[in-house]
């Protein structure tokens, strides 16, 4: 038989996905036992994690105390951030207009600025590296000028609140900061995005926003190990 404090098990990487899930437990103080997912190995197409995450993508989690008191798979980093502050109580807003504010921030991370930064990441950071090189100029400018579009939303929404959804931390604070921490491998400017740039230091100053982004950082290899890894872009049959 379950209790509230049984730990949750975290299924990670530490990747900007990853850190959404790191922080939003350390932010609410929720008990986690950590499972590493190395996604450079090709862990990810385990049938064991399958069985998890059938998309084949951490992070995931498995609450031992979901709804109904059994245990629950979870995965997709923004399905797993509403659900936790749905359990909590914390970081979803605590009005329908609040909420609203979050969920649309949430899928703007996740509609946009996650798969844009992603891929100007993966194309001016990793390609280059791969062996043999794939430098492609075009990529990298598409994808490059579509995330400055991007921070450049984030920044005009953050010249008047304090935080994305207003004046109140949420998940999509979380949900957006990991991969916005990462603006110089993108090759981004905040020299033109001070409330962004403001933003950014005060969200990544947070005691739980520390801890999660430091989870398992030493697991976190050089771009060129990743590039030359043969499981880590390859897609399950």
């Amino acid at each position: 038989m379950t209790t509230p404090q049984d730990p949750i098990e975290l299924y990670f990487w530490p990747t900007p996905n990853g850190w959404k899930v790191s922080i939003a437990l350390e932010e609410m103080g929720l008990p986690y036992t950590l499972k590493l997912i190395n996604i450079g190995a090709g862990e990810q197409f385990a049938p064991e994690f399958l069985k998890i995450a059938p998309n084949n993508r951490m992070p995931a989690i498995v609450d031992p105390q979901g709804p109904d008191g059994s245990p629950i798979p979870i995965f997709e980093s923004g399905a797993i951030l509403q659900y936790l502050a749905r359990k909590t109580g914390q970081f979803g807003g605590t009005t329908e207009r609040e909420r609203i504010a979050v969920e649309q921030w949430l899928m703007w991370q996740m509609g946009g600025l996650g798969p844009m930064a992603g891929q100007a990441h993966h194309f001016m950071k990793y390609a280059p590296a791969m062996d043999p090189p794939n430098d492609i100029p075009y990529a990298k400018n598409r994808y490059g000028a579509e995330t400055a579009r991007l921070y450049g939303v984030l920044d005009r929404q953050l010249a008047n609140n304090r935080y994305v959804a207003g004046d109140f931390f949420s998940i999509a604070d979380m949900s957006i900061w990991g991969w916005a921490s990462l603006w110089e491998g993108q090759q981004q400017t905040l020299d033109d995005k001070p409330h962004f740039a403001r933003w950014l230091a005060e969200v990544g100053a947070r005691p739980g926003v520390i801890a999660g982004r430091a989870l398992a950082a030493e697991k976190r290899g050089a771009a060129k190990d990743l590039a030359r890894s043969k499981t880590l872009f390859k897609s399950a049959k």
